[in-house]
């Protein structure tokens, strides 16, 4: 392990996203009794922030039928930072009675994605994080709200979306109330230079308000990408083990950045994650298996760690 640049952050959280985002795009349904024990393998990992599971009606997603199952085994779990994903006030009300400590609500940039997969503008979207907003404050919870903005570089329907139409959407959450807001490359469209360009606009809106980079794997930029965003002073970023998951507008798709492979380019360049690699990669082992023909990714497990690598977290 080297020491970071000094220009760079030097420790990353790498939230987990593959209980959600991942298992959402795969038609295999994990049984609850596994979640439960990928959560106890990744939290004893070293994982602090893991997205368990999304709020949305079973009949449209039965892979996620026991979110509230799984919320409520994550929040057993000392040290974890469980979140959900919300598409809607109903999902936010069962996350208040949850108590997940996160709530995350999606947002399409682009307008033809958004009426695609929310049947919703984006700035209805908006309008529902107000009445969020609303609900979680009445409620005495604290949980808190991200507004996350997807197709923040261009969507597989409508194409180019402007930056400057990200931008407004991202400080319009902040207006109707979002604790937090992220920025998401949902179809793997970005690069370095454009996630450089846009993060560091979104920065300035933001400020510390702004929390996560998604970078999606589709034409192998995923690890590059949150290296521009590094750059920048972004430490927080999602990650989906074995790489899986992906988007249903984006057929083909690769799906997000491999946790394991992350953390390992992290590691190397010398930014601390608190994660134990060979326990991730023990974890991805068994995942896979539970997930038999279904598509994985990365590489780090194939090639192993480098004889020259060693960590703390590697020992």
């Amino acid at each position: 392990m080297t020491a970071a640049p000094s220009s760079l952050t030097r420790k990353a959280i790498i939230r987990e996203v593959g209980l959600r985002d991942g298992l959402q795009s795969i038609a295999t349904i994990v049984p609850t009794e596994r979640k439960r024990e990928w959560l106890r393998d990744a939290v004893a990992a070293g994982q602090t922030e893991i997205e368990v599971g999304s709020f949305v009606p079973a009949r449209l997603m039965p892979q996620l039928a026991d979110t509230e199952e799984v919320l409520a085994y994550a929040k057993t779990l000392p040290g974890l930072f469980a979140s959900v994903l919300v598409p809607n006030l109903r999902g936010a009300e069962r996350a208040l009675e949850g108590d997940a400590d996160l709530m995350i609500l999606p947002l399409s940039a682009s307008h033809a994605h958004s009426l695609a997969n929310l049947r919703k503008t984006p700035d209805d979207v908006v309008a529902e994080l107000g009445r969020i907003r609303a609900a979680r404050d009445a409620s005495g919870r604290k949980t808190l709200i991200e507004g996350g903005v997807g197709t923040a570089f261009g969507c597989t329907i409508q194409g180019h979306v402007e930056e400057s139409e990200v931008l407004r959407l991202m400080q319009a959450l902040l207006d109707a109330g979002a604790d937090r807001v992220s920025l998401a490359d949902t179809v793997g469209y970005a690069d370095p230079a454009s996630v450089g360009r846009l993060f560091e606009k979104a920065l300035k809106i933001a400020g510390d308000r702004f929390c996560c980079g998604h970078f999606h794997d589709t034409r192998g930029l995923a690890l590059v990408n949150v290296h521009a965003a590094l750059q920048l002073g972004v430490s927080r970023f999602d990650a989906s083990l074995a790489g899986i998951g992906g988007c249903p507008h984006a057929p083909g798709a690769s799906g997000n950045a491999s946790t394991e492979d992350l953390a390992f380019m992290l590691e190397a360049m010398g930014i601390d994650t608190g994660l134990h690699i060979p326990a991730l990669l023990a974890l991805r082992a068994k995942v896979a298996g539970w997930l038999d023909g279904e598509p994985t990714h990365g590489t780090l497990w194939r090639a192993g760690l480098p004889k020259t690598f060693a960590t703390p977290a590697t020992a």
